[in-house]
């Protein structure tokens, strides 16, 4: 699977199971097996590098399991391959969202003018008490 250009995580990674899809539906609905559930081992996956892994678990603790297991599943379509390709992109955007690490921020103070207005505001607040 392909995240970006620099980035590919191998298939043998990922593994896919599928059982049926809850809810109301028709004919096949007893039938086929069309739910797709994708899990992937955030630890075990050695296309990420240990920095991008830490914010992965950070911002998505509550998505892996006791395994340490990314559990994504998909029900929103009719078909299989479909539903396998929406747990695919759902993975990617999930990866892609932690691989640019946040910007520090840079502490700066107050100037001269925004403490003046701030003053004036409380004065004018004040004098209408």
């Amino acid at each position: 699977m392909e995240i970006n250009s620099s980035l590919k995580i191998d298939d043998n990674e990922i593994s896919f199971s599928f059982a049926r899809s809850g809810g109301p539906g028709g004919q096949n609905v007893n039938k086929l097996n069309t739910k797709a559930v994708l899990r992937w081992c955030v630890e075990a996956s050695a296309a990420l590098r240990p920095a991008v892994k830490s914010r992965f678990r950070a911002r998505y603790d509550n998505r892996i399991n006791d395994e340490g297991e990314v559990v994504i599943s998909s029900d929103r379509y009719r078909t299989q391959p479909q539903n396998k390709k929406d747990c695919l992109d759902r993975l990617a955007a999930m990866i892609k969202a932690v691989l640019v690490p946040p910007k520090k921020r840079k502490s700066t103070r107050p100037t001269r003018a925004s403490k003046e207005r701030r003053l004036t505001g409380k004065r004018q607040q004040s004098q209408k008490k």
